[in-house]
Formats: C-alpha cells, structure tokens, sequence
C-alpha cells in the first residue's frame, strides 16, 4: 500500500512527494523537516525585489508574440518550446501544439488533441515527429510536417521530462524512475531502465542528454548514470552531490536540471547540493561548487557556466574549477528561469514576464522588456541572433537585443 500526499513547497512553488506508508517515522521527520523550511532558513520565501529603473545599455525588442492556448495553466510543468525544421513548436496543458514560422511567428500548423489529454513534458523534435508526454501517462507523436497523429503508447507514470530523440529513438523519463526507450517511427517500445526514487522528491526531472552512443541522466538521489542508447546498458553511475541535514527536506539533492556538456565534460546541478564537472568517460567528479542550489538550470558559453539559484541569483561560474566569479542580486526572489548565454550576454526570464538581459562581465542589469502578464518558468531558447520565449500564460514570444 501507498499513498502520494503532495506538497506546495513555497518558496519554489513546486511540489514534494512523499510515499510509502509503511514509515510513519519519515513521514514525522519529513513533515518536521517542512514546518522548519517554511518558517526560517536560507530559501524561505521572500518577496521578490521591486524592479528598479535604470538606464538600458543595449536596446531589447519584441519581433512577434502569439499565444499558445492556455500555456502550463499554472501548473508545474516542463512545457518548453522545441526548434526544428525552421520551425518552433510549442504545446499547453490542455492538449494543444502549435508550429510556428521561426522568422516571422505566423502559424504553420496547429493540433488540438480529441481527447483533451493534459500534456505535462515537451515537445522533443526528431527527425520526423514531435513529442509531448502527458500526465496521465501517455506519449503522443505528431508529423512534423503538419500536425497529424503518427501514434500514441502509455508508459508506466507520467511524464515530467522532456522527451528527447537521437538515431530513431525516444528517450524519456517518468516520474516512477524509468528510462524509456521508444521507436520514433512506431511507438514501439525499444527498452526500459529503472531507477529507485526516493521517498521525497523535488517535483519534476530533467531532460536527458544524448552524447553520441550515450545517455546522460541526473537522478533524485543526487547521482548521475549514463546508459547506452542502443539498449539501455549501464555504463557509470557518479554520485555528484551527497545528501546533508537532519530531515529528508535538508536531505534533498535532487538533480532537476537538464545536464549539459562541453568538450568531453558533464555539468550539472541540483537542488540543495551544488553543481558539479563529471568526466563524461566513467563519471569521474572533476569538482564541486558545493554553495550554489538550483532547480532550474544551467547554460554555458566558451569559458563559464551561468547558473540561477534557488534565491533569484544569477551566477557565473568558471568552467574549469566551478568557483563563483560574480553573482547577480538584484532579482532577488523573483523565480528566475535558467539563464542562457546570448551574443556575449545572458538573458533570464522572470516571475513577472519580464525578460532580462545581463553583462557578462559582471552580471550587471543591461535591458528588460516585459513580453507576458505572467511568470516564465520555461527555459529561454536562442537560435542565432534571436531569444524564444514562452510564458506560463501561452505567450510565445520571439525577442532580439542590439
């Protein structure tokens, strides 16, 4: 027997599952371990700063902007929008995918789902299809070309992760802990690998990241396991992040993030136990940066990893030794999105739908505009000289800075 209580988790405005109902102690401890998050710590929840004016140094302009139905409908979703075939393709809660123009906005196709299925991760672009998992456990496959239904196939539990496609093959994750393989073409299920999820957990998963042959997945328990994508094969596990604290919400270090890599090195970061370098070879730690916490992401340039934490801060961190060179403040609280490195600057999306552009020398605030009326949760994508953005509300917006 089981039971899945969940959580709002304030401060992060995510949620927290708990099961197994055999251990009442760690559901004491866990429900302790809340109460004292919830009333005093490094990450209670603050209000977020007030914007303050100042005088843009370079000039930020909105290309297009349409709506994609109802957006996530405030839920924690991973909704992202997907770039392919000079194309960008967004979906919503209720069921909708849109394809649009890259260059000018203008609606290519668009698919609305007949049995109002409630999409919660993608879509991921292949070469032929485009993928949105749902919440009630399902994967839907669309023709890239115009939006008709190639098939669908139910997987073990929902999927809270962005599927991604490599060779022919699906790889996605769901939230009971599996690794799924799917044919692109049919379907068909390729294989499957499970991995235990602990009795708490930071609600979401991050992408999978596909390096030639190999599949890189960061877990909730804080390691990092990489599989063949031929069939599934372990090949390492690494622990990148070691639990710390007296209850199991101390004690989370779960890697949300989508994992990234550089020249034969993996980065990543999770929430409450920092970000990390890992040999992509055999999961070798190259180091820690222990202090930063984050469940959005990370994005990267030639020389440095820029991060948002858990408080609203943007960071940047040295590639080669993780130690922080600057840290950005003055977002403080407002729910920042993973900051993505754009034309030698970094650009943020925000709690309040602003987007904001930041030096990356210093961090310091250079232009913002605000592009929706609510918050953006979804990473920014960027395409040559032009920044994707996509709100909670279905604003999908296409943005360029000079």
């Amino acid at each position: 027997m089981h039971f899945f209580p969940r959580l709002i988790m304030l401060p992060l405005l995510i949620l927290l599952t708990l099961s197994g109902c055999s251990a009442m102690d760690l559901a004491s401890e866990s429900m302790s371990g809340i109460k004292d998050y919830f009333t005093g710590g490094a990450d209670n929840a603050d209000p977020p700063n007030v914007l303050v004016e100042y005088a843009p140094e370079i000039q930020a302009e909105v290309l297009w902007k349409e709506s994609v139905g109802v957006g996530t409908d405030e839920q924690t979703l991973k909704l992202v929008p997907a770039i392919g075939s000079g194309r960008i393709f967004a979906a919503d809660r209720d069921g909708l995918v849109q394809a649009r123009d890259l260059s000018t906005g203008k609606l290519a196709w668009e698919a609305e789902n007949e049995d109002k299925v409630h999409f919660s991760g993608g879509p991921g672009v292949g070469a032929s299809a485009v993928i949105v998992g749902t919440n009630d456990a399902e994967v839907i496959a669309l023709n890239i070309d115009n939006g008709t239904q190639l098939w669908k196939t139910t997987v073990s539990s929902e999927v809270l992760s962005v599927p991604v496609i490599s060779g022919g093959i699906v790889i996605l994750r769901t939230t009971d802990g599996l690794v799924i393989a799917l044919n692109e073409q049919t379907g068909q299920k390729v294989w499957s690998y499970e991995h235990n999820v602990p009795a708490l957990t930071v609600r979401g998963t991050g992408a999978p990241l596909i390096i030639e042959d190999t599949i890189i997945e960061g877990y909730d328990n804080g390691k990092l396991m990489a599989l063949r994508l031929e069939d599934g094969k372990y090949v390492w596990e690494s622990s990148v992040t070691l639990p710390k604290g007296r209850s199991e919400v101390e004690r989370l270090v779960d890697i949300d993030v989508d994992p990234i890599e550089s020249r034969g090195v993996i980065y990543t970061a999770s929430y409450n136990g920092g970000a990390a370098a890992v040999s992509i070879l055999d999961g070798d730690v190259l180091w820690r940066n222990e202090a930063v916490s984050s469940y959005t992401g990370l994005s990267q340039d030639e020389q440095y990893l820029y991060i948002s934490n858990s408080a609203g801060h943007v960071l940047q961190l040295d590639k080669r030794t993780g130690s922080s060179l600057w840290e950005q403040k003055d977002l403080h609280g407002r729910k920042l999105t993973s900051p993505v490195a754009y034309q030698g600057n970094v650009v943020v999306g925000d709690i309040e739908g602003y987007v904001h552009w930041l030096s990356s020398t210093d961090g310091r605030q250079l232009a913002r505009v605000q592009v929706a009326g609510d918050a953006i949760d979804a990473k920014p994508v960027v395409v040559g000289d032009t920044v994707y953005i996509y709100a909670k509300d279905g604003t999908l917006a296409a943005l360029k800075a000079q």
